[in-house]
């Protein structure tokens, strides 16, 4: 499946997207139970569309993250039409990006131990 063919009011949707921006977390109560919510921005090869992250979805989800959702549902805010996991859908994280400051520092401290030596060597 890809984003272009999504409809609105669509189930049983089983598509890879990958998370391109996450907006603020909201913190709501219904009948009477905390919740947050948050809005991503993510796209496929075919486009870009809202996905609607709800509770622990949010925690599992990063910028860069591919991810699979399985059964969600396509509903409509303002509008434009938003992706979602849904009460009987199901999202897994099924890749995702290693931050460029992680790879650097990762570099950094393999290569520092081989330069010390060589500094104490010139010391003598």
């Amino acid at each position: 499946m890809a984003i272009k063919d999504l409809k609105i009011r669509e189930g049983k949707v089983d598509i890879v997207v990958e998370v391109i921006d996450k907006g603020d977390i909201r913190e709501f109560e219904k009948f009477g139970k905390p919740g947050r919510v948050c809005n991503a921005k993510v796209k496929d090869d075919s486009g870009e569309i809202t996905l609607t992250l709800w509770n622990d979805e949010i925690d599992k989800v990063k910028i860069g993250d591919k991810i699979h959702i399985i059964n969600g549902y396509v509903s409509e805010w303002q509008g434009e039409p938003q992706l979602t996991a849904g009460r009987l859908g199901k999202m897994e994280v099924v890749g995702s990006k290693e931050p460029a400051e992680e790879k650097e520092t990762e570099e950094k401290s393999e290569e520092e131990p081989a330069e010390e030596p060589v500094e104490e060597e010139e010391v003598k």
